[in-house]
């Protein structure tokens, strides 16, 4: 469907990869505006579609890639957010890195995710997470998520909340829903909804039309 269909920019030098995830999408009726090799040229591409009134939905970015394949892609991923609040990222990695995905969801933007380039074989789950994350939602990879989970200085965020609400917190920072969640926790639907409004209580954020809470108590938990 017409309102389903996400704007894509994928960054990502190798060409087999980026043919194989352009055909990927498109297939599920997604549009691939651009493709791309290095973290310049992910910029340039989108600064030309930002300035045409073409502003992608998402980029799909590798962390590492040339020319030094460490963390161009994170940077440029980074310096998008903060150009262009309103465009999601969607990073692959090829092992959890934490600081990359700390400093990720440390910058400013609406929809972040950061998956591991193993999920994309997982082809329903990944295109899942990339129109989650293009409509302002979040997809961590399970491995990322239970790697912040053990960080010692959550301990303060995590105080007040109970093992059950702490599991459900992570279970939304992977990006499931309240069904998924209770399917996963094999318990009622209300009994999840309950936890996250529990959640919210605890992390004090609000009802506000403005902010969308799902995300912002996964944010605030992951950059505690």
């Amino acid at each position: 469907m017409e309102d389903d269909r996400v704007r894509v920019v994928i960054a990502e030098d190798s060409v087999l990869l980026r043919e194989g995830l352009t055909r990927l999408l498109s297939d599920r009726g997604h549009e691939v505006v651009a493709g791309v090799g290095d973290g310049e040229g992910l910029v340039k591409a989108v600064g030309e579609l930002a300035a045409a009134g073409e502003l992608p939905d998402v980029v799909v970015a590798d962390v590492r890639m040339p020319p030094t394949h460490t963390d161009e892609g994170l940077r440029a991923a980074i310096r998008l957010r903060a150009d262009h609040p309103d465009l999601a990222v969607l990073v692959l990695s090829q092992y959890v890195e934490e600081q990359y995905a700390t400093e990720l969801l440390a910058a400013s933007g609406r929809g972040v995710g950061y998956l591991l380039k193993d999920r994309v074989a997982e082809v329903r789950e990944f295109v899942d997470a990339v129109v989650r994350v293009a409509r302002g939602g979040t997809a961590l990879d399970p491995e990322v998520v239970a790697q912040l989970l053990g960080r010692s200085r959550k301990q303060d965020v995590l105080a007040g909340l109970t093992p059950r609400e702490r599991e459900v917190l992570g279970l939304m920072a992977e990006g499931r829903t309240n069904s998924a969640i209770a399917r996963q926790l094999v318990v009622s639907d209300g009994a999840v909804e309950k936890h996250v409004s529990n959640i919210f209580m605890k992390l004090g954020l609000a009802p506000s039309d403005g902010d969308h809470r799902r995300v912002l108590a996964v944010l605030t938990y992951l950059r505690s």
